[in-house]
């Protein structure tokens, strides 16, 4: 089993993060636009409220940003059947979570300094400065809670909530539904109980009833009652 496959597993077992949201004081606002990726469908003005305010916003700087286009790349890169979480958008959906919790941006600003201060330390050159190989033997420092050693904890910490956040934003996201099979709900024919249950209940329908209510061709027609409330057929 690969990593993608550990990931659909503790993703799909854990259901991922319970996402908050916070208040705002107006109500009465325009609709977020569609190509800011979300939908108003079924969702409350207030609601509607925030997310506005969220996506007029920008946390992270252009560096921070292009280090989480290379760590989420590493978390989850693209496979011969899936794209990335950089495909998947993950960035951006980052960048949105960090403002509706606020309590995650110190860890997240935090963490992404930290990886500076460590590279520095280690090769006298800043995180992104380094080769592939160097970016890759710190993230394997802190990848591994229980191989850490105390004086990456914070990056440990980091790196926890940076996967956490990865695998929610890619596998709630259109590429990640398509890496899971997942298919939601999907509309069908009810043409009456299954025989195995009525065998084993030892119940059947009366034809005359079967033949007057069990019709799946006609499932979109509006169903019409007398005034004694039956059915007109």
């Amino acid at each position: 089993m690969n990593r993608r496959e550990n990931l659909k597993l503790l993703f799909t077992g854990a259901s991922g993060f319970l996402l908050a949201g916070c208040s705002v004081e107006e109500s009465a606002v325009e609709e977020v636009p569609v190509n800011a990726g979300f939908s108003t469908s079924g969702r409350s003005p207030e609601e509607i409220a925030i997310d506005k305010k969220l996506l007029s916003e920008t946390f992270f700087t252009e560096k921070e940003v292009e280090k989480l286009n290379y760590l989420v790349e590493v978390i989850i890169p693209a496979d011969e059947d899936s794209g990335s979480a950089l495909d998947a958008g993950v960035p951006d959906f980052i960048e949105f979570m960090v403002k509706d919790i606020p309590a995650y941006q110190t860890r997240m600003r935090g963490g992404l300094s930290w990886l500076d201060n460590h590279a520095l330390d280690r090769f006298d050159k800043i995180f992104m400065e380094l080769s592939g190989n160097e970016r890759i033997s710190i993230i394997d420092e802190i990848a591994y809670p229980d191989k850490a050693t105390p004086e990456v904890i914070n990056g440990v910490k980091f790196f926890n909530l940076l996967r956490d956040l990865t695998t929610t934003g890619y596998f709630t996201s259109k590429i990640g539904f398509d890496d899971l099979g997942y298919v939601g709900n999907r509309p069908n024919v009810w043409d009456g109980v299954p025989e195995h249950v009525l065998e084993k209940y030892k119940v059947s329908y009366d034809p005359k009833l079967a033949d007057l209510y069990l019709k799946p061709d006609q499932r979109g027609v509006v169903a019409q009652w007398d005034n004694d409330g039956n059915l007109i057929g």
